[in-house]
């Protein structure tokens, strides 16, 4: 039976999405990789044969349901789609360059080595390790979230003893019992599931995909409401004991609508349909809603999945809890093969949507070819842009760059490396060499060409200035995204050699 544990208070942090669609990077036969191979079928060439009797009576699977869902739908059987290759080829190297390249190398697995012992030797199978004092918490279920996300990475690297140690605790992981009186589904999926996933895809050790199907299992449960729509802060304890649950009317879009890539896979792996069913459920809505928004293409903030209308609201943003919903779109277009053509279109309509709306050149002392996405607000029949940029849109770089090789969209990709080096931009622009959180920026009029003007800016200043003694901090921490890092790595990948030395001393 599930087993409580004492309560620990949870923090939610809105993590980048696992990256399953790497696996699809150097292929170019619109296949989807199984253990071995690459094939044309959705589904592996032969069954996966990973279930053991210990499997079939997992206590997940023999929870009581109280909303079954109806006739799953089918994995789509069409022939593929053949996409164009992502990854680039790069002219043979220099010897300087081939250095400089291995020292980059090093320099990266030595500070992952650092924080992977650090977390060995004081947090070990904890959710992760606080660096300062030396000590452990456990924030998301106490299930060693920071172990199980570190195993493809842990591959990848070639640490492989490591890795082999990580597996074995990994495989001791208890999903029946946590700390926790609410889990977040969104993170448990990306973290747990898509952890699992990964490694199994990169190792073959058929007991990651036993964890993952274990993880799998639990998150369904949250999938059993009256409208099949999953609850995303979930009370897992009372869930474990069959007891009815009411999905939210109230949720946001990244938590809702970023399981689809890990469920998706899950499905692929196991030929166990109920996965995919689940989350094409949820983004079949997202897809029939998107031009019903007051924003048309873009999603708002927040969703009722209760009543299944996911198009009321006014705010929208590619940032904070939104951010990965648009980044599963072209993913899930490639991991499917593109069979199913609602993934391609969606991401189409929002990225016209954003440049449109979201995107601004801001007005800089040396004039820079730049861009920042904002956030958009429907105002009085009207969209008012709000120069805000955040860190963690510095994703939308790497999106964009992926979507314009996937779908040859060349301008796009024009556009992407704006948005990079608006990213860079940021990170240069401060002392220290560290991009803030959140910050604004004064819009030119539009994204061409505009003149700085000093008094303009300090107008913009003074007014964001201004708020009360009593308001909290805005921005006083640092989080230490990655994603500025991940799409100059993307766009490195896909051929822009250039952005690889471009870097900010933060990244450096």
């Amino acid at each position: 039976m599930f087993l409580g544990r004492r309560k620990i208070p949870g923090i939610v942090l809105l993590g980048f999405p696992v990256s399953l669609f790497l696996l699809l990077l150097w292929h170019n036969d619109g296949a989807l990789p199984s253990i071995a191979s690459s094939s044309s079928s959705i589904r592996p060439p032969s069954p996966i044969k990973w279930m053991t009797e210990q499997d079939e009576s997992y206590f997940w699977k023999t929870v009581k349901v109280n909303h079954p869902a109806p006739q799953l739908q089918q994995l789509p059987v069409a022939p593929p789609v053949r996409f164009p290759q992502v990854q680039a080829h790069f002219p043979p190297e220099t010897s300087i360059e081939r250095r400089v390249r291995e020292e980059r190398q090093q320099a990266i697995k030595q500070a992952f080595s650092k924080a992977w012992a650090s977390y060995r030797k004081h947090a070990w199978l904890s959710d992760e390790l606080t660096p300062v004092s030396g000590g452990r918490r456990n924030t998301f279920g106490g299930w060693a979230a920071t172990l199980v996300d570190s195993l493809d990475t842990l591959w990848i690297m070639d640490m492989k003893g490591e890795f082999s140690d990580a597996v074995a605790a990994a495989i001791t992981i208890d999903f029946t019992k946590t700390d926790l009186e609410e889990i977040n589904v969104f993170e448990t999926n990306i973290r747990y599931l898509g952890g699992f996933l990964s490694a199994f895809d990169l190792s073959g050790d058929i007991r990651l995909l036993r964890k993952a199907a274990e993880v799998g299992e639990m998150l369904y449960k949250a999938f059993d409401t009256p409208n099949r729509m999953p609850i995303t802060r979930w009370r897992v304890g009372d869930a474990a004991k069959g007891e009815p649950q009411k999905v939210s009317n109230g949720e946001l879009v990244a938590e809702i609508g970023s399981l689809s890539m890990e469920f998706t896979r899950l499905s692929i792996l196991t030929g166990d349909l109920k996965w995919w069913d689940a989350t094409q459920r949820i983004m079949e809505i997202f897809e029939a809603q998107q031009n019903k928004t007051s924003l048309p293409g873009l999603w708002p903030l927040v969703v009722n999945p209760e009543k299944k209308v996911f198009y009321e609201g006014n705010d929208f943003t590619l940032g904070a809890m939104a951010d990965s919903l648009y980044e599963y779109l072209p993913k899930m277009s490639a991991l499917v093969g593109g069979r199913s053509p609602m993934y391609k279109a969606m991401y189409e309509t929002a990225i016209t949507a954003a440049i449109e709306h979201n995107l601004f050149r801001p007005m800089t002392p040396g004039n820079e070819d730049i861009l920042i996405a904002g956030q958009a607000h429907y105002r009085e029949s009207d969209i008012e842009l709000e120069p805000q940029g955040q860190h963690l849109v510095c994703f939308m770089g790497g999106l964009m760059a992926l979507g314009s090789k996937l779908f040859n969209y060349p301008d796009q990709l024009a556009l992407a490396r704006k948005l990079v080096d608006g990213c860079i931009y940021t990170y240069q622009a401060f002392p220290h060499g560290i991009m803030p959180e959140t910050f604004y920026m004064v819009p030119c009029p539009t994204k061409e060409k505009c003149e700085w003007a000093e008094g303009l800016w300090k107008e913009h200043v003074l007014q964001r200035g201004q708020k009360n003694t009593n308001d909290k901090e805005l921005s006083a921490d640092d989080i230490i995204r990655q994603e500025r890092l991940v799409e100059g790595f993307l766009l490195y990948r896909i051929g822009d050699i250039s952005s690889a030395p471009r870097r900010s001393r933060a990244s450096s």
